[in-house]
């Protein structure tokens, strides 16, 4: 009994452990608004923290978590120097309204696509909205699924917690 608590905290921790130590996939092709090719690794911010999030153009709760940080994004990046990577997974019949979908909403992120949802399935991700959150070195340090009304509260918290670290 004993070694088979052993083993399963031995698990427990080594998951946490890598899981602290996460990063992007250099692997995965994303796309830019214009539809050029853009590595996932190639997404940094100059050691400051970045948010990744995971949205479609049909999620109202993604579209409200991005718009509800835009009121405050300003206010963020001066305070931390955070960055918002927006990724759209609209397929191949919808991606083409993402680009109008971003600028009918006037949102100043960096938006790129992930229509076969391969970035998606590396990280595991099942839905969204789905928010990310790096440090400075590009190491997943937070996440979380789902959105209401003042969860962006939380993200700022944890965004702010990382600037002070760093």
């Amino acid at each position: 009994m004993k070694k088979i608590i052993l083993t399963f905290c031995f698990c427990l921790a080594a998951t946490a452990l890598m899981a602290q130590s996460a990063t992007l996939p250099a692997n995965v092709t994303l796309h830019n608004l214009n539809g050029e090719p853009v590595q996932a690794s190639a997404i940094t911010n100059d050691g400051n923290p970045i948010i990744i999030s995971f949205w479609a153009t049909w999620c109202k709760p993604c579209n409200r978590e991005l718009t509800n940080i835009k009121e405050v994004y300003d206010q963020w990046q001066e305070e931390t120097g955070v960055k918002l990577v927006a990724i759209s997974i609209d397929d191949a019949r919808s991606v083409g309204r993402v680009r109008p979908h971003v600028e009918g909403n006037d949102w100043p992120y960096e938006v790129y696509t992930d229509q076969n949802s391969d970035l998606k399935r590396a990280l595991g991700i099942v839905n969204v909205p789905h928010t990310i959150l790096l440090n400075g070195d590009g190491e997943i340090v937070w996440q979380h699924t789902g959105y209401q009304d003042g969860s962006e509260d939380e993200l700022y918290e944890k965004v702010k917690e990382l600037a002070t670290k760093q």
